[in-house]
């Protein structure tokens, strides 16, 4: 087995550092590695364990002391620490109680770990893709989720009809156990009611005592106009069922958009690449461009329109996202022209091509003009 880190290094901080020390460096490293925040990331899941492990022993005097005077060996198997026989050993349950202290809510819920309540269901993640044209108008959309609900046979007990869970006769009720060591007493989660301080004598046939069955459910989703890329959206209490009557978890949404045919979102604002004519940009005129509303918009291109030239449409963009109160209006779109080079001439048009460039002056192509004349001067002059 891999020798575990030294719990001070965990934490990055000096064998001398005070409560507050320990307390706000494990505060930094708990936000930093949170499985909610990486979701997925095992070695992220391995480091939050760690930090959580290491703040339990040292924020605790008696614990310290035992862990400086023998290291990991004042915790492991028959010492009666959190490693030793019987131990529930260390999740993210068990964590609960350090995690609450500092943080409460995290992410807009209780995290409420274990106790006689029950343990709260875990959160659930669900992936949506959505169009430009959602995030624009918003939408209500439906989803079906495959998660755990509160047994309906036993109503999330997990006993059988008519039975009641009795106290655990390992804790007296008390949810926790204690063993003495040597000066110092260590208090644990009961192994035997994994903290809930009552166990259950007669099981609902149904759900095996865990108080909750799986099932896929439909869910409403409401997508508010402005959101992007990335967006999430927090269902509370719609996640798993907790354990035996615990509260549910909650369902997070995590919005993904579909690329468009036609515009490319930048914040609030939309570009759009717009084909014109090669005469209508020579000569100039009038055309007409689509919007995402599902509209279009006329603008108005001055002769000699070159490609990339660029036009803004106020207001013609993406709608913000209120806020807390703040955020309003639109975004810009912003059209940008693409000149389009005929092919496949006929020969009339050939013809007159042909007699058109016997025409063609400096005034009337200034940019290949400069162009070339700055290439010649780069050159010294040789080039023709």
């Amino acid at each position: 087995m891999a020798s575990k880190r030294d719990y001070y290094e965990v934490l990055g901080v000096a064998k001398t550092a005070n409560a507050e020390e320990l307390k706000k460096a494990f505060r930094k490293q708990a936000m930093q590695h949170h499985p909610d925040r990486n979701p997925g990331d095992k070695e992220a899941e391995h480091k939050f364990k760690e930090c959580n492990e290491a703040y339990d022993i040292l924020r605790d005097d008696q614990k310290r002391a035992a862990y400086d005077q023998y290291g990991h060996a004042a915790f492991e198997g028959g010492r009666g620490g959190p490693g030793g026989p019987g131990g529930a050993g260390f999740d993210f349950t068990s964590f609960s109680d350090i995690f609450d202290d500092l943080f409460g809510e995290f992410m807009g819920g209780s995290r409420g770990g274990g106790g006689r309540g029950g343990n709260r269901g875990s959160d659930l993640r669900y992936n949506l893709e959505i169009t430009l044209e959602d995030c624009y108008r918003g939408k209500a959309a439906k989803i079906r989720v495959p998660t755990s609900i509160a047994c309906e046979a036993c109503d999330g007990s997990g006993a059988e009809a008519g039975a009641q869970p009795i106290a655990c006769p390992t804790c007296k009720g008390n949810g926790k156990v204690r063993a003495q060591q040597g000066f110092f007493t260590i208090e644990r989660t009961c192994p035997t009611c994994g903290g809930a301080g009552r166990v259950i004598e007669k099981p609902c046939k149904v759900c095996g005592g865990a108080g909750r069955t799986h099932k896929e459910k439909t869910l409403s989703v409401d997508i508010p106009a402005g959101v992007d890329e990335g967006n999430r959206i927090r269902l509370a209490g719609e996640g798993e069922a907790g354990l035996r009557g615990g509260a549910p978890g909650d369902l997070y949404v995590f919005l993904s958009v579909k690329p468009h045919r036609l515009f490319r979102r930048e914040g609030q604002h939309l570009h759009c690449r717009v084909p014109v004519s090669m005469t209508t940009a020579a000569l100039g005129g009038a055309v007409e461009v689509p919007t995402l509303d599902g509209g279009q918009a006329r603008i108005t291109l001055p002769e000699g329109t070159q490609t990339g030239k660029q036009f803004r449409l106020r207001g013609k963009g993406m709608p913000s996202l209120q806020q807390s109160g703040f955020g309003a209006g639109h975004g810009d779109l912003y059209i940008q022209v693409m000149v389009e080079t005929p092919v496949k001439l006929s020969k009339k048009q050939r013809e007159l091509l042909e007699e058109f460039a016997k025409l063609d002056t400096e005034e009337s192509s200034p940019e290949s003009t400069g162009f070339f004349d700055k290439v010649k001067e780069m050159l010294g002059g040789k080039a023709e």
